[in-house]
């Protein structure tokens, strides 16, 4: 009895230090000598800040710091190393209610399977002592392209990818094609996702291998001028908005017209797709509930229709779904699930690509 535990106690604290002594044993590159990806402003100092702060002014404080939130963000490389680890500098974690930890501070590790499809290989959570975080133990596929997320909800400032010494770590072509923004409310953020590879643009990314910058907000995709400046001033082929989640009946009537002006002032002859927002569970026997969320879709339908008429290049689809037959997809009432927001991209994958594809985005 005595020799079992004490081989028990020797496991459980080799488990423990494990990482450590593997830890010790790592070659780091900086992610940015790698190939970042879904980066709004590639040039901004910190490059995992989506908006500069110092150039772009108006956001509350709520705002500021979720556009300095690395959302969407991948690191895109190549390496043969049995092992895989990624370090990271944190500013700050952020709470985001009923999301899971890991997407609120974690990482996905896919790798690419076959000529176009990426697999989930490996994850880990952010590691706020500075130590790195295992992604994966056991590579025998020997030289293979790697995508790993960053978190959803945290603010970084450095991140390094980790092999064993000897082996090869280099950049990739960015995987994705073209550079398509996506502003949009917690839906887009990634609010109630499990991981950060599950929000639905990252979905809907994986399955066109078009690139989707995510600029999700939570709470806070209200069509403001002051997100349309950036917006317009960023180098990107065409916009997709989850923008009628967030904002009230009466906001969108007052702020939808100057939002699509800012924009297309300057990026004349470019698409801007408006998404329907999506059917929250809470309406199911909550009268308030429903009279309001029915009284926002009806006016964002009547409004987008003006739209349409008035505004070339400007789009609205209205076959937004992330729920199914038996609305078992919701996490909270409001928010879908991984699931719910696979669903909410399959919705939109045929006639957001059909759209694109008039303007050669394919």
């Amino acid at each position: 009895m005595k020799k079992t535990l004490s081989l028990i106690v020797f496991a459980v604290a080799a488990l423990f230090m494990a990482p450590i002594t593997v830890a010790q044993d790592i070659q780091y590159a900086d992610a940015r000598s790698l190939t970042l990806v879904n980066q709004l402003f590639p040039e901004n100092p910190n490059p995992y800040q989506r908006i500069d702060t110092d150039i772009y002014s108006g956001f509350s404080a709520s705002e500021y710091h979720q556009v300095h939130m690395c959302t969407g963000m991948i690191v895109a490389f190549k390496t043969d190393s049995p092992s895989i680890w990624v370090k990271t500098d944190v500013i700050k974690v952020n709470g985001a209610g009923s999301t899971g930890p890991r997407a609120q501070k974690g990482f996905d590790l896919y790798i690419k399977d076959g000529a176009s499809k990426w697999k989930w290989a490996g994850g880990a959570g952010v590691r706020e002592d500075g130590n790195p975080s295992a992604l994966l133990h056991f590579n025998e596929r020997g030289m293979v392209e790697c995508l790993v997320y960053l978190p959803l909800f945290t603010e970084i400032s450095e991140v390094e990818i980790g092999v064993k010494p000897g082996y090869a770590l280099e950049p990739i072509p960015n995987p994705f094609r073209h550079r398509i923004a996506v502003f949009g409310s917690s839906f887009t953020h990634g609010f109630s996702t499990s991981r950060p590879a599950m929000p639905w643009p990252a979905q809907f990314e994986r399955m066109t291998g078009l690139q989707m910058i995510n600029l999700g907000c939570s709470g806070n995709s209200k069509l403001q001028q002051y997100f349309a400046e950036p917006l317009a001033d960023a180098d990107v082929d065409a916009y997709v908005f989850d923008a009628f989640s967030n904002p009230s009946p009466e906001e969108i009537e007052e702020r939808l017209f100057p939002f699509i002006e800012t924009i297309q002032k300057k990026n004349p002859g470019k698409p801007l797709i408006f998404l329907q927002t999506i059917y929250r569970e809470w309406r199911n026997f909550n009268a308030d509930v429903e009279r309001k969320q029915a009284e926002k879709i009806e006016t964002a339908a009547r409004m987008m229709k003006k739209a349409c008429k008035k505004f070339k290049d400007v789009y609205y689809v209205t076959v937004t779904n992330a729920t199914d037959a038996e609305h078992e997809t919701t996490v909270d009432g409001t928010h879908p699930g991984d699931y719910g927001y696979r669903l909410w991209a399959e919705s939109v994958v045929g006639p957001v690509t059909g759209i694109l594809a008039g303007y050669g985005i394919k």
